[in-house]
């Protein structure tokens, strides 16, 4: 059962200042759950931004934590290569789920094969495949169905009851959203949104009881999207993510790893941000009811209000690379085989590039001027997406409800990688 963790933010600071650098680990998936991670990333910033971390559950890594720094890694795809994954792997966690597979008949199904795990050419080429389903035209065909699925989702909460507002809301219209660019059963949708915690999580958080029982949900969602490969590999083409990788030449005979890993990357690409956006946007909103009050004063403000939560939120922790050969970053030598982490929820703290970074502003001059997408050939291929199904969500809560209270504090996920919610009870007092 997921628990929200309770530590003094005071006392938390303290320790950020008081532990010896090197025995900093800041991919402590416990802070991030408890929320108390700022002050370790400020220390980070000030006193030693390239920095390495000698022993931890993921094995040695560089920590880039400041603006300019993860820029020159994020932009550099020649000198830190995706090839050996984007996230920090837990290796015990690894080694528990080879485990499994084993017992189960099978090798350890790998999940980061897709294109973001890919360097160029290949990259690129794959990446093309997908683009059409999410490029303007496209958006602009499925904003009518989103803005009339987030109405409905809207029309049925409870007024005047307590309810998770992660559940009803935030999952559910990633799920509609995602359900649609994939052309998955509808009826079916949630079982994205679970195949996606299933995917992120370890056993004891979110829906993971075991790591069999892990294991058994990577089976059933690498069968079900098989036989959607299978369906429509001699269909007629779609505009669908399956029928792009089915009908396109440089995509067609792709491995059956590199399909799978690009089913994980589109999942939770495609849920795990957008949803827990969604979740900040009413958190951060709360937090800072000035901000509040000018939405409401000012509905126009909802495009900007959607880029400073994305930043604000930072909904992705962190991108990893491995240096593919000595490569100098903020005056420290990053040798070749080295893994690099770029802190995304760190830069966009970064008080030498925004100003008062902590705030929660919805009318900042430049919203955009953020990381959370990433930079460079990897750059978020569905950040549009993303960004319409807020605007949306959020125009359409404005007609609604005069204001969304937040209960107590949210339950946050136990993940140094997915920034985000697990739960966050709400209340709304009356329609508009």
């Amino acid at each position: 059962m997921n628990v929200a963790v309770k530590i003094d933010p005071g006392q938390e600071a303290t320790m950020a200042d008081a532990t010896p650098l090197a025995d900093i680990n800041p991919a402590k998936a416990e802070r991030f759950q408890a929320d108390t991670i700022w002050p370790y990333f400020a220390r980070l910033r000030r006193d030693d931004p390239v920095h390495f971390t000698a022993e931890s559950e993921f094995g040695p890594y560089w920590s880039i934590t400041r603006w300019d720094d993860i820029m020159a890694v994020d932009t550099n795809h020649e000198a830190f290569s995706s090839a050996e994954g984007i996230g920090l792997p837990n290796l015990q966690a690894l080694e528990e789920q080879d485990k499994v597979f084993a017992e189960m008949g099978r090798a350890r199904r790998r999940t980061g094969a897709g294109f973001i795990t890919m360097d160029e050419p290949e990259h690129t080429v794959h990446r093309r495949a997908v683009s059409p389903t999410v490029a303007p035209a496209n958006i602009a065909s499925m904003a009518p169905v989103v803005r009339e699925r987030a109405g409905r989702i809207l029309d049925a909460l409870p007024i005047g009851q307590p309810f998770d507002w992660v559940d009803l809301v935030s999952k559910e219209l990633t799920a509609m959203t995602l359900a649609t660019l994939f052309d998955f059963p509808f009826e079916d949708r949630r079982r994205l949104t679970y195949w996606s915690d299933m995917f992120t999580n370890m056993p004891g958080h979110g829906p993971v009881k075991s790591w069999r029982h892990k294991a058994e949900a990577i089976t059933e969602c690498f069968g079900a999207f098989q036989g959607l490969w299978n369906q429509r590999i001699d269909a007629e083409p779609g505009i669908d993510l399956i029928s792009m990788l089915t009908h396109n030449p440089a995509t067609r005979t792709m491995s059956q790893d590199q399909y799978q890993g690009t089913v994980v990357l589109l999942i939770i690409g495609g849920n795990d941000t957008t949803r827990n956006t969604i979740s900040g946007s009413v958190y951060a909103l709360n937090k800072y009811p000035d901000q509040y009050d000018k939405l409401r004063a000012d509905p126009d403000l909802v495009t900007s209000m959607v880029s400073e939560t994305i930043r604000w939120q930072t909904p992705l922790a962190h991108m990893s690379r491995v240096a593919t050969r000595d490569t100098e970053i903020g005056g420290k030598t990053i040798r070749k085989g080295e893994r690099v982490v770029m802190w995304y929820v760190s830069g966009n703290r970064d008080e030498t590039v925004i100003a008062d970074p902590d705030a929660f502003i919805i009318d900042r001059e430049r919203p955009r001027h953020h990381l959370s997408f990433g930079f460079g050939v990897h750059r978020c291929v569905g950040n549009r997406v993303a960004e319409m199904q807020l605007t949306i969500i959020w125009e359409e809560i404005l007609k609604r409800f005069p204001v969304i209270q937040v209960v107590g504090e949210p339950v946050r996920t136990y993940s140094s990688f997915v920034h985000g919610y697990e739960s966050m009870t709400v209340v709304i007092p009356g329609r508009a």
